[in-house]
């Protein structure tokens, strides 16, 4: 679609089990991995914007992530490790189980996290999308503590947790890693399917008026309403503005999940 056509908010098509959340899903692994296998190995050391997380950590997360995808067991496994320890975290589950995910890969080389990372892949896309229908319904809530940015929503329903906020993270992380490594992205499709995925939730979130631009492979142009707003930024650095990961102000100070 051209940069010249704007969308509106209803005109784009949610991520869901029933539309492409499979497909955006294993191509944002695929991203990632190629990213990953650029990278020389004094790189995995590089610090990335994830306080004390270099890329290595953050690929040691990404594989824990992947592992509870793919498995109920271990999904309750480091839940039940994270709501033990998330006093450490400033009382943040999320915290404590994504440094449990770390610690777990901790000892693995550059060789074996490339390895278990594209072995994970493709079985937490399954896992995930297995997740039964009545469970989807149920709203869980998101600690407010520790890492997690003001303005981010205080519940999530499974259904959108495991459609779409589990990719987004891998789709910012491969943007932390990119970023950490002064490495470029090759941005294409997916992206841009994230990215207006992104759009329409923000819109919702904060059901005000508005025209954006936003510039580059995965943009385009997209409004909510009449009058409001006319905005312009890069399409991810728009993204890791309403993940918290850059300050926004106005409409841009409503968070998103990543």
């Amino acid at each position: 679609m051209s940069i010249d056509t704007v969308r509106t908010v209803e005109e784009i098509p949610r991520i869901t089990r029933g539309s492409d959340a499979p497909e955006v899903a294993l191509a944002a692994y695929d991203h990632l991995l190629a990213l990953l296998e650029r990278l020389e190995p004094d790189e995995w050391a590089a610090p990335t914007e994830c306080p004390a997380w270099d890329v290595g950590a953050m690929v040691g997360h990404l594989i824990g992530a992947g592992k509870a995808g793919a498995s109920i067991r271990e999904s309750l496994r480091q839940q039940r490790w994270g709501r033990r320890n998330a006093a450490a975290f400033d009382g943040n589950t999320l915290d404590a189980t994504n440094a449990l995910q770390v610690a777990d890969h901790a000892g693995l080389s550059r060789e074996e996290r490339l390895a278990a990372l594209r072995a994970v892949a493709a079985p937490a896309v399954r896992g995930r999308m297995r997740l039964p229908a009545l469970l989807r319904r149920v709203s869980v809530p998101l600690d407010q503590g520790g890492s997690t940015a003001p303005g981010m929503p205080d519940r999530l329903g499974l259904g959108a947790l495991v459609d779409v906020v589990y990719t987004r993270d891998v789709w910012l992380h491969r943007v932390d890693i990119s970023r950490a490594t002064g490495r470029r992205l090759d941005l294409g499709p997916t992206d841009a399917r994230i990215v207006a995925d992104v759009v329409a939730e923000w819109a919702a979130r904060h059901g005000q008026p508005f025209h954006l631009t936003l510039t580059g492979p995965a943009g385009g142009q997209f409004r909510q309403g009449h009058g409001g707003p006319r905005l312009e930024h890069d399409a991810v650095e728009f993204c890791r503005t309403l993940s918290g990961r850059a300050p926004g102000e106005g409409l841009l100070a409503t968070r998103v999940v990543f």
